[in-house]
């Protein structure tokens, strides 16, 4: 049994590797602050103006297959302004997740999307990235002639226009964060004021059974930055959803659904049936085998938290407990914990998805390919 963790209450709990960097970060994010809230005290001044019919989500992303499905899902959706992308390491490198990322968007039509590079290794200890079932390149390592270029990333980094988009529309954006918590755990340190503008969080990450599918007990974008996702669950105080490892893996859908939905007669569908190709294929593997709870099956894990952000009927059941990280253990660190007894002395609860609206999802699915 791993000891009871003690809650971080300052940067001076962190080891003194992270002190460095987010000292390092301050002074830099001392620079641009002014330059920040200059530029959105007007904009804010017009916030009650503004229709709330639509809902406003900020994606980050480490652009893999999965992480291309949830955008897909999400500019598919009535009522989603899409404000958005920031980039960060993860299922491959930062460079190629932009990349991936104006891939997804342009097949879409939506290249007006400003998309954001952020950072390119974790807080601390070395890159991890899971070129085994995504490919290399995080898309399949299809070939793509005719992708954008990196000229098309915007020159503001992505914790910077991260503080700066929440802060133009408090309460009213909804932050998804589908990879490595790196960026999030970034700008909070920033800007500790930044959770409480965020209309709320949606997570893919974590595991509620200790079922790894990156290490022993760890589930891959908490394991590739575990200080990351320590910092996010105990310092984002808003509504926090988490779409756990586990959880869609019970909630898949058949490969035969699979098969109808790349079938649909679309640029986007072709699009998706290449870069998808080599994660079907690297599914069948003895090892993914093992790997996904309650068997294989079509798991786009990224999507039921983008489906979560859209449609707030989408979960049907759910528990509410304290969560954190373990940092220390030799087999458990990156592992998420519930604590189900009130150990931490944590108010903030988040909501843990356990069961979800599936005809709900199937139809967003189909849509996102039309």
């Amino acid at each position: 049994m791993t000891p009871t963790q003690p809650a971080l209450h300052s940067d001076s709990d962190l080891p003194l590797g992270a002190q460095r960097l987010f000292a390092a970060h301050r002074r830099w994010f001392r620079s641009v602050r002014e330059r920040v809230f200059k530029h959105c005290s007007s904009s804010c001044s017009h916030s009650a103006t503004r229709s709330t019919m639509s809902k406003k989500l900020l994606v980050d992303v480490d652009c893999g297959v999965d992480d291309a499905q949830a955008i897909m899902l999400a500019l598919a959706a009535p009522n989603v302004k899409l404000l958005g992308i920031t980039c960060v390491h993860g299922n491959t490198t930062v460079e190629n997740v932009c990349k991936n990322t104006l891939r997804v968007l342009q097949v879409c039509g939506k290249l007006e999307i400003p998309v954001f590079k952020g950072a390119a290794k974790p807080i601390l200890g070395n890159s991890i990235d899971a070129g085994h079932f995504h490919g290399q390149d995080g898309l399949g390592d299809a070939p793509d002639p005719n992708a954008p270029g990196l000229d098309l990333v915007q020159k503001e980094g992505a914790v910077s226009a991260m503080i700066r988009i929440v802060n133009e529309n408090p309460g009213e954006v909804s932050l998804v964060a589908t990879a490595p918590l790196t960026n999030l755990a970034l700008a909070v340190k920033m800007d500790p004021s930044l959770p409480s503008k965020l209309r709320g969080l949606y997570i893919m990450g974590g595991n509620t059974e200790s079922r790894g599918n990156t290490t022993v007990c760890s589930e891959f974008n908490f394991a590739a930055d575990p200080e990351a996702a320590y910092i996010v669950l105990n310092d984002y105080q808003c509504p926090t959803y988490l779409a756990c490892w586990e959880f869609t893996c019970y909630s898949k859908l058949s490969w035969d659904f699979c098969d109808t939905w790349l079938e649909q007669d679309t640029d986007k569908a072709r699009f998706m049936a290449r870069v998808f190709q080599h994660s079907i294929e690297a599914s069948q593997s003895e090892r993914l085998q093992k790997e996904f709870v309650a068997g294989t099956g079509f798991v786009s894990c990224d999507s039921y938290a983008m489906a979560a952000a859209v449609d707030g009927s989408f979960i049907t059941e759910s528990d509410h407990y304290p969560v954190s990280v373990e940092l220390t253990g030799t087999y458990t660190r990156g592992m998420m914990i519930m604590d189900t007894v009130g150990f931490l002395k944590k108010a903030h609860k988040a909501c843990i998805m356990k069961k979800v609206d599936m005809e709900k999802f199937k139809q967003m699915m189909m849509a996102a390919l039309k």
